[in-house]
């Protein structure tokens, strides 16, 4: 039987066996409501829940009080920009955010364009980085927040968040960051960053789907986007997911443990996947190769659809480029931000090794990678 390859870790990892561990006596034994005041099943189920936000807060060189759970990075950012917009909006009303942000800031932006706001999206170079003088020309009191993805979901392409804050900072301007595919993969410092607000998910960093936090910088005021208790000091209502957390929790505290070694790891294995596709079918590297997460290559596949290739590699699981746009057959709005063509945009496939790949999968792939290729193509064998 031919063994399946998972090369789309940026959309989604496997649970890390020991988060599992630290996660199933919440679903039975200690099944207590974090919220119950009055007994020893919700005090336990609170202590829980107060350990893991101190280990997810220094998983990213923060206080624990400013960690705020949610159930995923695309609520994280809801909650962040619509909270902040809404509070603060008697300010000013301008957002710069990025063109080739995930789709959770774009769209979250152009609902709040209905709600009064004026948002400007910075152009990108070739590889992807944010115009940096085009912030330099923005920045006026008009404007409310900075919105800026640490690394790209994408291409993994890295923007300079620190000059960024610095710039804004300088006018008062609060940033927030997307930093949900840089956890895990490379050290995260928000205060050395200069980030005020930060969405985050678990399920990219070995934990379960499901859960999220949003970092908000002691200062910073949001107005809650769900009602119904107290929860959350106030900001996000809802029963906590304890399990979730938990494992969240857990997660974080792996990835911080062994961070050095993973992010060799990673390098390894997609240099060599990168290095041979683009040695053996003349692929082209979308993204600044300088400057970009170790975990993810994006490449063009010359004169062929990303779609009919991976049709083709149906024991290689790879994707076109974020999970949340997956039904959408055109060019991704990253590529295309930066500058490729249609038909090269639609020519891309993005690799995203994990922790769990090893050096014999990334082997096979490349050689089922190339014989599709070839096969689709009429590329001569070599």
């Amino acid at each position: 039987m031919t063994p399946n390859i998972y090369l789309d870790y940026h959309a989604t990892t496997p649970v890390d066996h020991r988060v599992l561990e630290a996660m199933l006596p919440f679903f039975s034994e200690h099944f207590g409501n974090a919220s119950s005041g009055y007994h020893r099943y919700g005090w336990d189920a609170r202590e829980c829940v107060e350990h893991a936000r101190e280990q997810v807060a220094r998983s990213i060189g923060v206080s624990q009080a400013s960690i705020y759970f949610t159930s995923g990075a695309t609520e994280a950012i809801n909650l962040g920009l619509r909270g902040y917009y809404e509070a603060n909006k008697q300010r000013a009303n301008h957002i710069i955010t990025c063109a080739t942000e995930h789709s959770a800031v774009l769209e979250t932006c152009t609902a709040l364009e209905q709600l009064g706001a004026r948002v400007t999206k910075l152009g990108v170079d070739a590889h992807g980085q944010p115009d940096l003088q085009q912030v330099v020309d923005l920045l006026s009191e008009d404007v409310l927040l900075v919105c800026i993805m640490l690394a790209n979901n994408e291409t993994g392409t890295l923007a300079d968040i620190q000059q960024i804050s610095d710039l804004a900072h300088a006018k008062g301007v609060p940033v927030m960051s997307d930093i949900t595919q840089a956890v895990g993969k490379m050290e995260v410092g928000l205060p050395q960053l200069g980030v005020d607000i930060a969405a985050f998910s678990a399920h990219k960093v070995y934990g379960p789907k499901g859960v999220g936090a949003l970092y908000v910088r002691p200062g910073i005021s949001l107005a809650p986007q769900t009602y119904g208790g107290g929860h959350e000091r106030n900001l996000r209502a809802g029963t906590l997911n304890v399990p979730g957390i938990v494992g969240f929790g857990k997660a974080c505290e792996l990835a911080s443990k062994n961070l050095t070694e993973n992010v060799r790891h990673l390098g390894t294995m997609r240099d060599k996947l990168e290095n041979e596709l683009v040695t053996q079918l003349g692929c082209t590297v979308n993204g600044d190769k300088n400057n970009r997460l170790p975990s993810v290559t994006n490449l063009t596949f010359p004169d062929l659809d990303a779609e009919r290739l991976l049709r083709a590699l149906s024991t290689v699981a790879a994707s076109r480029g974020s999970a949340c746009k997956q039904t959408v057959a055109e060019p991704s709005h990253v590529l295309r931000a930066m500058g490729l063509t249609d038909s090269a945009a639609l020519g891309a496939v993005r690799f995203s090794v994990g922790l769990p790949t090893t050096d014999e999968e990334i082997t096979l792939a490349i050689d089922r990678i190339c014989n599709a290729y070839k096969a689709l193509t009429q590329m001569p064998a070599s």
